[in-house]
């Protein structure tokens, strides 16, 4: 019988947008998986001591499920094409919104220097025994053929004399062409200053935005700079650790190797011109850890304390000041987010939820996570976007119906919807609208659809029964939930045309401003967006 050692860990799996959702509850539950990491050398070698005691299992304890997500067991085979032969890389434990039974295929092939076959299952320790289902197991439309072995040529004969003579001509040219390219990137390289250059302990980052282009090569010392402390959060994307870089805290979002691309589309999005703003989230820097299957990227933020909105609210209520200060924080990050301005394109959040928006120390917010957002440049389309994103309780009908126009307009629209999701979940937990302190939190449409609702419980409740939160008649004996309320359901209205823009939205909220609101400890620049706000009556 094997020894059991029991690990906590954590594994994200490959990223498919495509996917279908989670299936509903009553699926299998996975608590366990066997773990297991080749690149650390085991303890004895039984082909070199013949007295090793039994090899031991790890068994990893999979991490608490999540609202919409499901544990799930994983092993990543990489196979040799020239031995045929297949070793298990990596074994255990990750968390997903869709399950491994509803996958077109429980397998992934990646072709990279040896292809890596991914394969998942439910169910404890039911990667303990898999065995290798060959590389067949993981070919789709979307993934390369492993490459093909090419039948040596035969002898040239005299007829190929002509080809020979080329061949030999050109192929000095082409070597002489790769070294001049190689040696003009060297320079490039080294003539380009270090990404991460820190000034008076802080970070300055004024790049502009290049695409992508790059941006995995930028690694200039910050992270020997920054210490993790402790995880505060987990994601779809990754970790987020609470760390220091110097004496003050940060927040440092770790994306694995899977997760590159929304690494990159992230700092996309802060690289842009003036998102330095007091309502959006202070970015530091980027940095990349490790090589191979062990590459982690990093994006460095600023750091708050109390979280996200969301899981403060759980154990928190509002007052009215504090929940006005909340609400013209979001509409004035959503507001700076959507305007096209100074060199600025106008953005598509795309994930607007609770969740994205972190609390700062003086109960101001700052509007986070940008993996998914949408840029929109003047005189450009919206490129290759995939319209059913985000997160489903958020999704507007439109969204959930497919039925997306593929337009500025239309994005910044879906915004509004979770906005106005966003809004409820405010006035839901302030005590001026009498709401009891020992009143449990929940979250927009819970008591409808319930906490773990799939994508057709969700569209028939949103799109066919048109439900929305339920807005106590109390709400409305005050004044400024009153005006809260009131455009809220303008924000969520089915017609995505009639709702309300994010301007008209903070013109609203800032109106409702409360006498006894706390003075602002960073720059308020309501005056201004209000001053650039259209003079239509909102």
């Amino acid at each position: 019988m094997h020894d059991t050692t029991i690990k906590s860990a954590f594994a994200v799996p490959p990223s498919d947008e495509n996917l279908p959702p989670r299936p509903k509850e009553g699926g299998v539950e996975t608590r366990y998986c066997e773990f297991f990491n080749d690149s650390t050398p085991p303890p004895c070698d039984i082909t070199q001591n013949t007295t090793c005691p039994p090899t031991t299992i790890e068994k990893e304890q999979c991490m608490p499920r999540e609202t919409d997500k499901s544990n799930h067991c994983f092993v990543v085979w990489q196979f040799d094409n020239i031995t045929n032969k297949a070793v298990v890389k990596v074994k255990g434990c990750f968390l997903d919104t869709v399950a491994c039974n509803d996958r077109a295929s429980t397998c992934r092939l990646h072709n990279m220097k040896l292809p890596l076959l991914h394969c998942c299952c439910e169910g404890d320790m039911c990667n303990e025994n898999a065995t290798f289902p060959g590389l067949e197991a993981g070919m789709s439309a979307l993934t390369e053929l492993p490459p093909e072995r090419i039948p040596a040529s035969p002898l040239p004969t005299s007829e190929d004399d002509t080809k020979a003579v080329i061949a030999y001509t050109l192929t000095p040219l082409f070597l002489l062409f790769a070294v001049l390219v190689g040696c003009y990137l060297l320079y490039r390289k080294r003539k380009g200053s270090s990404f991460a250059e820190l000034g008076s302990a802080e970070a300055s980052l004024s790049r502009p935005p290049s695409a992508g282009a790059g941006m995995e090569n930028e690694t200039g010392g910050l992270l020997s700079q920054v210490t993790l402390c402790e995880v505060r959060a987990r994601g779809r994307f990754g970790a987020v650790w609470r760390a220091k870089l110097g004496q003050r805290d940060v927040a440092v979002k770790v994306f694995p190797l899977q997760d590159k691309q929304s690494w990159l589309a992230e700092q996309e999005i802060y690289r842009l011109p003036r998102m330095d703003h007091p309502d959006i989230l202070h970015y530091i820097g980027v940095d990349k850890k490790g090589d191979n299957l062990q590459a982690e990227y990093w994006l460095i933020t600023a750091y708050h304390e109390k979280g996200s909105l969301c899981d403060y609210l759980k154990s928190h209520t509002l007052t009215w000041p504090e929940a006005w200060r909340v609400a013209a924080s979001v509409a004035r990050g959503l507001a700076h987010l959507h305007e096209e301005d100074g060199g600025k394109p106008a953005i598509a959040h795309r994930d607007f939820k609770s969740k994205n928006v972190l609390l700062k120390a003086d109960m101001s917010a700052c509007i986070a996570d940008f993996g998914l957002a949408l840029v929109f440049v003047a005189g450009h389309g919206c490129g290759d976007a995939h319209g059913q994103v985000g997160t489903r309780r958020y999704m507007a009908p439109e969204v959930l119906d497919g039925a997306i126009n593929f337009t500025k307009d239309a994005f910044l629209r879906i915004d509004m919807y979770a906005c106005a999701l966003v809004l409820w979940e405010i006035a839901s937990r302030c005590e001026d609208g009498n709401v009891e302190p020992t009143a449990q939190y929940r979250l927009p449409l819970e008591e409808e659809v319930g906490s773990h609702p799939g994508l057709e419980e969700i569209q028939e409740a949103v799109v066919q029964r048109k439900l929305r939160p339920h807005i106590p008649p109390q709400w409305r004996d005050h004044p400024g939930l009153s005006v809260i309320c009131d455009t809220m359901e303008e924000c969520w209205d089915h017609d995505a045309e009639a709702r309300l823009s994010a301007s008209c939205v903070l013109e609203r909220i800032v109106a409702q401003r409360p006498h006894t609101a706390p003075a602002p400890t960073t720059p308020d620049t309501t005056p201004l967006l209000i001053h650039e706000l259209n003079q239509n009556t909102c």
